[in-house]
């Protein structure tokens, strides 16, 4: 089968003057795209680089792949900006790996993500939402303290630093303000849930099964953990992992459902990562969900716990395409 790889390279997207240091923090290296192509070659394919934007545009039309492995987290600061790849691969009928259109878009907005998820009965922290038109009739006394502030339509952690963490109404105030200005779209300030930081990979379909419950543990016990972009950046010197991860075997159990029940009522498909906080009470909050995780062979999550579990590189991302080519036979 001719397959092609959808992406978006950081040193082909351009950061204006204005946006935050982080801007590109979403987009892929080659050593991604390398490795990607190399386990699906593994698995008996040739692979065609498609790139993203308009270098995918021309080579998608002219190419005529067969299917494409999509790992594009497409253009701009909108929040469907992640379904622009997928979208034009159903225009012109070409089968793809991964979630939708509708389910991608859905999940890059955390508001819309935690409604659903919690009508579904999955415990996630409360929340509130607060945008340019709002700011200045928020009664910020009212609001979740101690909170964790970020931006609503973002992933990779973006937005989301050692200062993510406030506790009290001036210091929410003070994040919230700034974040507007940075990136340009609405704040989510969330109840702060003090306890482990757990994230948990889903792989398949019907039905679809657990790669892993990872815990992230902050080598730092002094404080409480925010697992930020600062600490992402240097996890080898931060953090430990665990998998699965060391918690009460009632616990892993509820982390199991709800991971689960939240890959199914938010429709992903193939593949998700799904991140989680457990309060000391023993109960898993849903954070966030990426139904486009980082499969960067060194430094993703989801790698880091495959890896952890004695699963390959070119063994998780064939259960990937494994899982994608057996849905489109169905």
């Amino acid at each position: 089968m001719k397959i092609g790889l959808s992406y978006d390279l950081k040193d082909s997207v351009a950061a204006g003057q204005e946006q935050p240091e982080d801007a590109l923090e979403e987009y892929d290296s080659m050593e991604t795209v390398d490795a990607l192509k190399a386990a699906i070659e593994a698995k008996g394919h040739s692979v065609v680089k498609l790139g993203g934007g308009r270098e995918f545009l021309r080579r998608v039309l002219s190419e005529e792949v067969d299917f494409v492995f999509n790992i594009s987290e497409g253009l701009g600061s909108y929040r469907s900006r992640e379904a622009q790849v997928p979208s034009v691969l159903e225009m012109l009928n070409i089968p793809y790996s991964g979630a939708d259109p509708q389910c991608l878009s859905v999940c890059l907005d955390k508001h819309l993500t935690k409604k659903l998820v919690s009508l579904e009965g999955v415990p996630t922290p409360r929340w509130s939402v607060i945008d340019r038109a709002n700011v200045k009739s928020v009664d910020w006394v009212s609001l979740p303290s101690p909170a964790f502030v970020k931006p609503v339509w973002e992933g990779s952690s973006k937005g989301i630093r050692l200062n993510s963490l406030v506790r009290d109404p001036r210091q929410i105030q003070s994040t919230v303000t700034h974040l507007l200005k940075q990136y340009h779209q609405p704040v989510l300030v969330e109840e702060y849930i003090s306890g482990q930081e757990v994230t948990v990979g889903v792989v398949g379909n019907s039905p679809p099964r657990l790669v892993g419950i990872m815990g992230v543990v902050p080598r730092q016990k002094d404080a409480d953990f925010v697992y930020s972009l600062e600490v992402k950046r240097d996890y080898e010197n931060l953090v430990d992992y665990e998998c699965p991860a060391k918690l009460d075997k009632v616990v892993l159990n509820n982390i199991e459902k709800y991971a689960l029940k939240t890959f199914q009522v938010l429709e992903c498909r193939d593949f998700s990562r799904i991140d989680f906080r457990i309060s000391a009470d023993g109960t898993p909050y849903f954070l966030e969900i990426n139904p486009l995780a980082g499969l960067n062979p060194r430094s993703s999550d989801l790698i880091i716990m495959a890896k952890l579990i004695g699963l390959t590189y070119n063994g998780l991302i064939g259960s990937i395409l494994d899982a994608a080519l057996k849905r489109l036979e169905q």
